[in-house]
Order: structure tokens, then sequence, then C-alpha cells
């Protein structure tokens, strides 16, 4: 496969194939109708990349709930993942249930921008991709190499993505599951607004209308 782009929200990723710690991968087949989160790091054998991958074990179920698969990435081979799951198993007490692709040849690292000069010339920065079942990148976060990612900040995301795909809000900073959240100013006839959210809305400015969150 040619790498000629990098992605940006709202692209769809391409199919692509690559070795990884449970063998040849086809992303396509390997994600089917779930969402994805995709992310990358700098080595194997490395203590952040440890505890984040301890971490993301950690949250299978949570994942499961959401109908979330993860899969890692860095350039390391597949034999090395393979030892260094052992690794992060022993340490984190937890068991890696999720691939780690092997990308040696650094296509799938080129094609997200994983690769960042500035930090490394060759290892992956800390990249996390969320893509949804239609395969379309819907969240980028990007961490320095010395900064390990907050993985309750990854549920957060998700739980937001999902619910306004599913309805007409928005979520205010900070925003967690269950609370409060916000009509898009999309959405002005009043009518419409009386449809869409039955429950009422506050309206500290005409901008600014918050209404319970629908599904709750």
């Amino acid at each position: 496969m040619e790498v000629v782009m990098t992605l940006h929200l709202g692209d769809v990723v391409p199919d692509f194939e690559q070795n990884s710690s449970i063998g040849q991968i086809n992303f396509y087949e390997w994600a089917g109708d779930s969402w994805t989160v995709l992310f990358s790091h700098p080595a194997d054998f490395t203590p952040v990349c440890t505890t984040e991958l301890g971490l993301t074990s950690k949250l299978k179920s949570e994942f499961d709930k959401r109908n979330v698969k993860a899969i890692g990435l860095s350039v390391d081979s597949a034999d090395s993942h393979i030892e260094w799951i052992k690794d992060i198993e022993e340490t984190q007490c937890t068991t890696v249930s999720f691939p780690i692709i092997a990308d040696a040849d650094r296509k799938i690292a080129n094609l997200f921008d994983m690769i960042h000069p500035n930090q490394s010339d060759t290892m992956t920065v800390r990249s996390l991709f969320i893509i949804d079942p239609q395969k379309k990148v819907r969240l980028i976060i990007t961490y320095p190499m010395s900064t390990g990612r907050n993985f309750k900040e990854v549920l957060r995301v998700i739980d937001a993505l999902q619910l306004t795909d599913n309805y007409s809000v928005a979520t205010p900073g900070n925003w967690c599951d269950g609370d409060d959240v916000i009509i898009p100013l999309t959405i002005q006839d009043e009518e419409t607004i009386k449809q869409k959210y039955p429950k009422g809305y506050s309206a500290p400015r005409p901008y600014l209308r918050i209404t319970p969150q629908p599904n709750k």
C-alpha cells in the first residue's frame, strides 16, 4: 500500500494490512462494526508505555460496553511485542487481550502522522485515534513521549461521541456521562426544541441552552 496522505478528522481510514502480536491483521476485517481506539507508543520495554498498555488492558470491560476495540502500534517487531506483553501482564497485573501492530516499515505510522521529527525521527509519539464503525476518524489526541495518556479521558470522549451521534446535543467542557448537555445553535425552532428536548432547558444566554442528558 502506497501512503501518500495523512489523516484528519472526518477522513475515512483506508483499509490496511500489517503484522501484529497476533499475526497478520486486515484492519477492516478486524475492526468489523466496532468503534476503534488505535494508539501508538514510542517503543517496547519502556516504562511509560508499559503502564499505558496495562491501563488499556484493564479497560476491556468498559470498552466492551461501548462496542470499542483497542489496538496498539509501534515500529518494533511482532516478536518484540509478544515478549513485552509478558512483562506488561506481570508488572501491571492484567491480561493484554488486544493486538499490537508491528509497523516496522512505518507505513501505518506515516499514514496517521505518528512520527514527529522534533520528538524522534524513527519512533512514534503517543498518538491516539478514535475511529467509528464507518471507519471515519472522529478524534485525535497526541502526547509527547514523556507524558502518559489519561485513559479516563479516552472513555469520556467515546461517551461524548456516541451520545452526540445519537442525539442532537453537544457536550460542554468537563462533561461526563449523566451531566447536562447543550442544545446546538443550529436548532432554533421552538416546536422542534420541544420535541427533541422534552425535559426542557435553561438559557442563561440566548446562545447557551442547557438541557438534561436525553438518555438518562
